[in-house]
């Protein structure tokens, strides 16, 4: 995108680890509208930075992936959304990488990116209640608790339906 002039926010996403984030994405494919399921499974961070800010984000993120090994996290089970249904995840690790991008990024966040955001992996989105409570209870025995690592973040350009795919920070620190 550098050089280019564009109104479109960027998104940074936690990387899940490749066995993870296929599963995931199967059930997103599985269960998630497929007139609005643009994206594979991801973990967003942040929901939209400006594109102004471009190389500011860039080094941000180049220094948090350089300074952290892979993040510890934990599939906690699964999230009722309402009208949807998540993969419940916890990762005090990443929540910290999000606190030090959160300062750097102070006075360009919208108010949704101003809050700690809840991790989850959404497999499920703007159904019927009574739709997505069915999944929960059909998905609920099916979904053991697990240990993995967040491999890194990504940066995206929200552009109205699929992201466009930026780089990938991976961790290494």
């Amino acid at each position: 995108m550098s050089g280019a002039i564009s109104d479109a926010p960027f998104i940074i996403t936690a990387e899940l680890p490749d066995g993870l984030g296929k599963w995931a994405t199967d059930l997103r494919t599985r269960h998630f509208p497929p007139e609005r399921n643009y994206l594979s499974a991801h973990v967003t961070l942040f929901h939209a930075l400006p594109p102004s800010a471009e190389g500011e984000i860039k080094r941000a993120l180049a220094s948090i992936s350089a300074e952290n090994a892979p993040v510890e996290a934990r599939l906690d089970g699964i999230m009722p959304l309402g009208k949807g249904t998540a993969l419940k995840l916890s990762s005090s690790g990443i929540l910290h990488i999000w606190e030090e991008l959160a300062v750097r990024f102070r006075g360009l966040l919208i108010p949704q990116d101003q809050h700690m955001p809840r991790l989850h992996v959404t497999i499920q989105n703007k159904v019927d209640p009574s739709e997505a409570k069915a999944l929960q209870q059909q998905l609920e025995p099916q979904v053991e608790p697990r240990d993995f690592r967040f491999s890194g973040l990504s940066l995206h350009i929200y552009r109205g339906g699929p992201w466009d795919f930026v780089r990938t920070y991976p961790f290494r620190g």
